[in-house]
């Protein structure tokens, strides 16, 4: 028996491993971290219960049946956050790049099933090249069931996602239908199709960075909600939204003891307001000032700063702001604001998050590219 365990032990510590000690040296220097040492930093001490660590790919094409890693590229199972549970896949971008094989993707879909079954967040950290080639359509059929697990799993569990690396093709429509979505500076890109093959079809160059990089997509596109400096900082902020979130739509949103006293007088407000409409404020301010602890947690703060949305707590309950800023436009509605906002309580309404709006606009934009675009619908 002793022995048994020994080399269950031993094959526990070759999965660990991932593509090996030198894969690993090059994750590390490019200032980014491994995904075993992200779910690490993501959940509470000692609370990651691994699935699957033991499962490998079935291809035998192309000479992937002499190249076999434990785990296949991607660590799933579940732990908690302060506490309270939910489930991740983390991929292992030291493991044929992180690209998505069936057996990849059956893990991903095992614990998004228990996720909506057992109702709590699902974190995805992303770090892969797409598709494993190797496969085939079968990669690719692959990913249609983790797609149709991010549906069913909309409005019913918060969907997170981390952008912790080089995602193109496949690997960027999962998050893309996910509830947020947050990338690091410099080391993260998204993009369907990359630069080279951007240049080759359309003539265009453009650098990665331009195409799909953290700056690109929280400021132009829209498509991320948040970029931070590196791993570190980005798995921490991802552990203090999820503390303003249910943990599924049968749940009320979570309540924190607080330290304020709600019958607080703030005479800074009685200025706040410039006597003249033509003046700008920062409503920032404001909704610190309302905030239990001045606690804001904004999304898309550089994108559309025209409405600024995000999470606060008063008097220890999750609620979800709305707000115009008159710093920006004189707070004026437009396309990418409305588009902004409407998607934040649409989330909200989802998971019973009570809104609280701070209006002060004097209408739509006026122009005719709003026109042309569609500000009417």
């Amino acid at each position: 028996m002793r022995q048994i365990l020994r080399e269950l032990e031993d094959r526990r510590a070759e999965a660990r491993r991932g593509g090996g000690a030198e894969r690993v040296a090059a994750q590390h220097a490019k200032g980014k971290l491994t995904a075993r040492e992200r779910i690490e930093v993501l959940l509470d001490e000692g609370s990651f219960e691994e699935f699957d660590i033991f499962v490998a790919h079935r291809c035998a094409e192309f000479g992937m049946g002499a190249t076999v890693y434990p785990g296949d590229g991607v660590v799933t199972g579940w732990g908690t956050i302060n506490g309270r549970q939910i489930y991740v896949f983390s991929q292992d971008f030291t493991v044929f790049g992180g690209s998505l094989s069936e057996t990849h993707a059956a893990k991903i879909c095992k614990i998004m099933d228990m996720a909506i079954q057992n109702g709590a967040p699902v974190v995805g950290i992303n770090d892969s090249g797409g598709a494993r080639i190797q496969e085939g359509v079968a990669s690719l059929a692959a990913y249609a069931e983790v797609f149709q697990r991010n549906i069913l799993a909309s409005g019913v569990v918060p969907q997170i996602s981390l952008i912790m690396g080089p995602c193109a093709g496949g690997a960027v429509y999962s998050p893309a239908m996910t509830d947020f979505i947050f990338m690091v500076r410099d080391t993260s890109y998204m993009f369907v199709t990359g630069p080279e093959v951007v240049k080759t079809v359309t003539n265009e160059i453009v650098t990665a960075e331009e195409l799909g990089g953290a700056r690109t997509h929280t400021t132009k596109s829209s498509v991320a909600d948040g970029a931070y400096e590196n791993d570190l900082t980005a798995l921490l902020e991802v552990r203090r939204l999820v503390d303003f979130l249910p943990l599924s739509n049968r749940e009320k949103p979570p309540y924190r003891p607080f330290r304020d006293d709600p019958g607080r007088v703030e005479p800074s407000l009685d200025t706040l307001v410039p006597p003249s409409p033509n003046t700008p404020y920062d409503m920032k301010e404001l909704i610190a000032k309302v905030a239990d602890e001045g606690d804001f947690f904004e999304i898309q703060a550089e994108f559309a700063r025209n409405i600024v949305i995000g999470f606060i707590r008063i008097e220890g309950s999750s609620v979800g702001v709305v707000a115009n800023q008159p710093m920006v436009l004189a707070g004026c509605l437009d396309i990418d604001s409305a588009r902004k906002a409407a998607r934040f309580v649409r989330f909200c309404d989802a998971f019973e998050i009570p809104i609280l709006t701070f209006v002060d606009v004097p209408g739509f934009l006026p122009g005719v590219a709003q026109e042309l675009g569609g500000v009417i619908k």
